[in-house]
């Protein structure tokens, strides 16, 4: 990490060529990558359906035992009063606060036994096992919401896959949004590429509650006052580009000079500025996804995928530290409901959810794009299953506390079969009972959806190493 300030002009520039990162300029490691995988998968295997995955992660910890996996016969003090009720999947049964996913059941599975135990039970080792398939290490014990990304980390899902397909012609292979979680200096590990070197990065959109139908990419930003048609010509812009150069360190130049090109693309090209563009839907379609900043993360990544980008993150976007939804969770917002759980997701977070990724699954469905894009729900966690959280007053406070030892993911497109259920909890809710998984098994399957099998990378020296090397694809969803 360079310790000299980055003025904006340098900053943006590096970043909109995959070499900038949380906290400033990075210094490079080379790291090679095999070639990307074909389309076609070993005989006797099937999937490999998918050109796209859009990932949708619950940031906070979505509560399971509310959602997807309900347990009507425990007792009270676990399963709290919301009902289940029948689906267009013969097999599934949703939460009572999803009616409109209860209709688009029939595309999706749900995989009940995913172990995510993490030695912190907390956020920053949850998002950083659900994201890259590994389990943190002694760091995050150690360092807790203190440990930063580092270099070595292993890679998220979505810059390996990235990494898997053939370069894009204008946008990055790899694009998150609305939001990089979560505020700084408290950067979430895992949603970077890490080892596998920083021009697999994903370009990060930035969108906000006040205005849900707008999305920057400040990483594309030249400086203030400067937009894209007052760049005056292509060699004023590689100027720019230089001088950001000068100030990365030497080892990362070889890959500078090779995004620059690239830079200049994204920065001209109206196919951009039209695959960002959310306005140009038509008002039916955005009230159907709902217009808040998370349902229009929903439909750009819609619209994303159809501009060809192979991998989509929407990190849900909370309303933040303060607001009156936090307060009344008693968290940071989002899904970390540790007070009035059921209030929060009956009156907030499970009508929002609702829409957005119903509109999405039948959008897709109806585009004939559900086969080729894989669609991943997850969370760094789930919630305690017994009611009461100490934070918010016990059981009087009605809500639910961390909970890494059991969630519930929910997958469809790409191959993968709906309406099925891959595993199952204890009758509490609270651990793997069926065929537990990690999240590597999940990751795995993401990578299966999208025929990649090739996990080998190449260290600085040359020397190979898996990607990912325990758990496997869950065949069976195919």
């Amino acid at each position: 990490m360079v310790s000299d300030p980055v003025d904006r002009r340098r900053m943006l520039v590096a970043s909109a060529t995959g070499l900038a990162t949380c906290g400033g300029l990075v210094r490079h490691t080379t790291n090679s990558v095999s070639s990307a995988d074909s389309d076609r998968l070993p005989a006797g295997r099937t999937g490999g359906r998918a050109k796209s995955t859009i990932l949708f992660f619950l940031c906070g910890g979505a509560s399971q035992i509310d959602t997807w996996d309900m347990k009507p016969a425990a007792p009270a003090e676990y399963r709290g009063p919301f009902q289940p009720i029948a689906t267009s999947a013969v097999d599934i049964q949703l939460c009572e606060h999803l009616p409109l996913l209860a209709q688009q059941a029939h595309h999706l599975s749900l995989i009940r036994s995913v172990s995510g135990t993490v030695n912190t039970n907390d956020h920053h080792g949850g998002y950083y096992y659900n994201l890259t398939g590994h389990a943190p290490d002694q760091t995050f014990l150690v360092k807790g919401n203190d440990r930063t990304p580092y270099s070595d980390d292993w890679p998220f899902m979505g810059a390996v896959a990235g990494s898997r397909r053939k370069r894009h012609p204008v946008l990055p292979n790899a694009i998150t949004l609305p939001h990089m979680p979560s505020r700084k200096p408290y950067t979430r590990p895992g949603q970077f590429s890490a080892r596998l070197g920083i021009q697999y990065d994903p370009l990060y959109l930035q969108g906000s509650h006040k205005d849900p139908l707008s999305f920057s990419a400040p990483a594309l930003e030249l400086q203030a006052g400067t937009d894209v048609s007052r760049v005056a010509s292509r060699a004023e812009l590689l100027t720019a580009l230089d001088d950001a150069r000068r100030h990365i360190d030497v080892s990362a130049t070889g890959v500078f000079s090779q995004q620059q090109q690239r830079a200049f693309s994204m920065l001209s090209s109206d196919r951009t500025t039209k695959a960002f563009d959310v306005s140009a839907e038509t008002v039916r379609t955005r009230q159907r996804y709902g217009e808040t900043v998370n349902g229009m993360s929903l439909l750009l990544a819609r619209r994303l995928v159809e501009a060809g980008v192979p991998f989509v993150t929407v990190f849900w976007l909370g309303d933040g530290i303060g607001t009156p939804l936090a307060k009344k969770c008693r968290s940071a917002g989002s899904w970390d409901t540790h007070g009035s759980n059921f209030d929060c997701l009956k009156d907030d977070l499970l009508p929002e959810f609702d829409q957005c990724f119903s509109a999405l699954v039948e959008d897709l469905s109806q585009r004939n794009l559900l086969e080729q894009t894989s669609l991943l729900v997850s969370s760094e966690m789930g919630r305690n299953p017994k009611i009461g959280d100490p934070r918010s007053g016990g059981a009087s406070g009605a809500g639910r506390d961390h909970w890494t030892h059991l969630l519930t993911n929910v997958v469809g497109g790409g191959g993968i079969q709906g309406g099925r259920i891959y595993g199952s909890s204890d009758r509490l809710g609270e651990y793997p009972a069926e065929n537990p998984v990690t999240p590597a098994h999940v990751v795995h399957t993401v990578y299966h959806a999208m025929g990649i099998t090739n996990l080998e990378a190449k260290d600085s020296e040359g020397r190979p190493y898996q990607l990912l090397d325990t758990g496997e694809p869950l065949h069976e969803l195919f």
